[in-house]
């Protein structure tokens, strides 16, 4: 269950970080409210799965999804580049996020 609970706060950290760039310097209202509470539950939810992980872990895997999520998104909703240097490092954070899954 902590897993889960930690991929759940994963893309509510991707949903705050892309967030960020609609509430304009936070001058908008409901893009403003809603990145912050992405934020809270984002935290909320990761606090939660260190109950059972180990924090070294999770807030790597935690990080890493939002890493993931935030650049593949950048790339689908705000027209930035998808070059093969890019997709492939993103490749490398996936690869490091199941390493740490198997060894945890």
């Amino acid at each position: 269950m902590s897993w889960v609970l930690l991929f759940i706060a994963g893309l509510f950290e991707v949903g705050w970080a892309i967030g960020l760039k609609y509430t304009d310097g936070f001058t908008k209202v409901t893009p403003t409210i809603l990145t912050a509470l992405s934020m809270l539950v984002s935290v909320v939810l990761l606090g939660l799965a260190l109950k059972h992980l180990p924090v070294g872990t999770g807030y790597a895997v935690w990080t890493g999804i939002g890493t993931i999520g935030t650049a593949l998104l950048g790339v689908i909703l705000l027209g930035e580049p998808a070059t093969a240097a890019r997709l492939g490092c993103i490749a490398l954070i996936i690869a490091g996020i199941a390493g740490l899954k198997l060894v945890s």
